[in-house]
Order: C-alpha cells, then sequence, then structure tokens
C-alpha cells in the first residue's frame, strides 16, 4: 500500500510540478518580475503624483492638487524624491541571480511542492479507501480541485497571494491563520462528501465558515509600491493556475492509483 502510494505520488507530482512551472512561466513570473521592479524602486508607481501643477484646463489641475494631498500618495511622494542612486545598481543585484539559475530552482521547487501535496492526496486516497472507498480518475479530479479549494482558495479569501512590492501582516500570525484554514477547510469539504447526518452537515459548515468568522491576520495600514491592478492580476492568476493544476494532480493521481489497484 505505501509503495504504490509513494509511485503515484511521485509521478503524478512531478507531472503536476512541471505544468506548474511552465504556466508559471507563461503567466505569473512577469508580474512577480514586475513587482520586483516597483519594490526595488527601479519604477515607481504615481511617479508624478508629486508634480507642481501646470497651466492646463483647471479641473485637471483642482484633481491633482486634490491628489497629491492625500495621505496615500504622500508615500509616492517620499518614493519619488528618493530615486536609485545609480540606474544600474538594481541591474547589477539582480545580476547575482542569473534568469537559469531562477528558473531552475521554480521548476525543482514546483515539483517538490507537488509531490507533497500529491503525498497528501494518495495518503487521503488509502483512508478513503480503508473504508471501502473506491478512487478513480474522476474521484480524484474531485479530490484535486478539494485541494485547491482547502490550500488555496479558502486561503486566498483572507490572505490574497502576496505580490513583491505589497504589504502583508505578520508572518507567524498569517501561517498561523493558513494552515488553521487549510485544515478546517478540508476536514470540513470531507464531511460534506462522506459525512452522513445533519450533524456532519453541521460541523461542515461550521468548519468552512470559522477561519473567516475569526478574520485573518491583516496590517494595521495599507501601502505599498505595487500598482494595486498588477497585485490583483498577479491574485487572479496564481489562482487560475493553481486550479489547473490541482485538478490535473487529482486527475492524474486517481488515475494511477486505480491502474495499481487493478
Amino acid at each position: 500500500m505505501i509503495q504504490k502510494m509513494v509511485t503515484s505520488a511521485l509521478i503524478a507530482g512531478f507531472v503536476a510540478g512541471l505544468l506548474a512551472a511552465l504556466l508559471h512561466f507563461a503567466f505569473v513570473q512577469q508580474y512577480i518580475l514586475l513587482g520586483e521592479q516597483y519594490e526595488s524602486g527601479a519604477i515607481v508607481h504615481f511617479e508624478n503624483a508629486a508634480a507642481p501643477p501646470t497651466l492646463h484646463d483647471h479641473d485637471t489641475d483642482q484633481a491633482t492638487d486634490e491628489t497629491a494631498s492625500e495621505p496615500a500618495t504622500g508615500m509616492a511622494a517620499d518614493m519619488t524624491a528618493e530615486p536609485a542612486a545609480d540606474g544600474h545598481a538594481h541591474s547589477h543585484e539582480a545580476g547575482e541571480v542569473t534568469p537559469l539559475t531562477r528558473n531552475s530552482l521554480t521548476v525543482l521547487f514546483a515539483g517538490l511542492i507537488y509531490v507533497a501535496y500529491a503525498l497528501i492526496l494518495t495518503a487521503g486516497f488509502g483512508l478513503a479507501a480503508s473504508f471501502g472507498k473506491v478512487i478513480t480518475a474522476r474521484e480524484g479530479l474531485l479530490w484535486g480541485i478539494a485541494g485547491f479549494a482547502s490550500f488555496q482558495l479558502a486561503p486566498s479569501l483572507g490572505l490574497a497571494p502576496e505580490l513583491p512590492g505589497t504589504i502583508a501582516a505578520d508572518l507567524t500570525a498569517r501561517q498561523i491563520w493558513w494552515w488553521g484554514t487549510v485544515l478546517s477547510t478540508g476536514t470540513g469539504l470531507a464531511l460534506l462528501a462522506y459525512g452522513r447526518g445533519y450533524v456532519a452537515i453541521a460541523a461542515a459548515v461550521l468548519l468552512l465558515a470559522a477561519p473567516h468568522i475569526i478574520g485573518a491576520p491583516l496590517p494595521d495600514a495599507y501601502w505599498g509600491v505595487a500598482p494595486p491592478e498588477v497585485a490583483a492580476m498577479f491574485s487572479a492568476r496564481v489562482l487560475a493556475t493553481a486550479l489547473t493544476v490541482w485538478a490535473v494532480l487529482g486527475w492524474l493521481a486517481g488515475y494511477l492509483w486505480s491502474q495499481e489497484k487493478a
């Protein structure tokens, strides 16, 4: 049983990790690199927000004055006043890690992460099989979607995927809430899928709602150097690619599991 579990997890996790890396390069990495440029100061959001008004239409000038006086743009003014001292400094610092090294590490860590996820999935398959549940490719697909909901969708309702150049609350508090949300959501979905009776349904609803009733740890104030439009697109693409990879992971793990059991 354990050997079959590990074999299915290694194959499915490796394939899913490669897919995750490819989707990351195609749809996500460009926003990370852009966020890092904002974070380093190589480019500045609202760079001209604090510039003195010029002789244009009066309404435009008034809007410019009001915008420049808002607290949220005060930081933009500070950033504009303190540009990078050396236009090439950030390039040299980034050059310490070559694109080849960075991309290779991305592939490596994606593979390791999804192999770990696959091990969790196949462990769940084994537990379900011990209760007489039959796991097929279709069941595996549903498990994969549930894994996405547990590990990424539900936590993102409180903690959005974090782009460089944006802020977040204390790391330890976020990790505790994230793990609690994963465990609570996974258990709640399992009760909905396999539980019986109104008590199981009520417990599932309570577990699914509890992390969001408690609330994720949030920063004391909102500010950042990356544009919210970039952060929003980054979050959307992270979640979309994660759903795709989790679905493939679950389907392939379920298929391999059913083939091995046959």
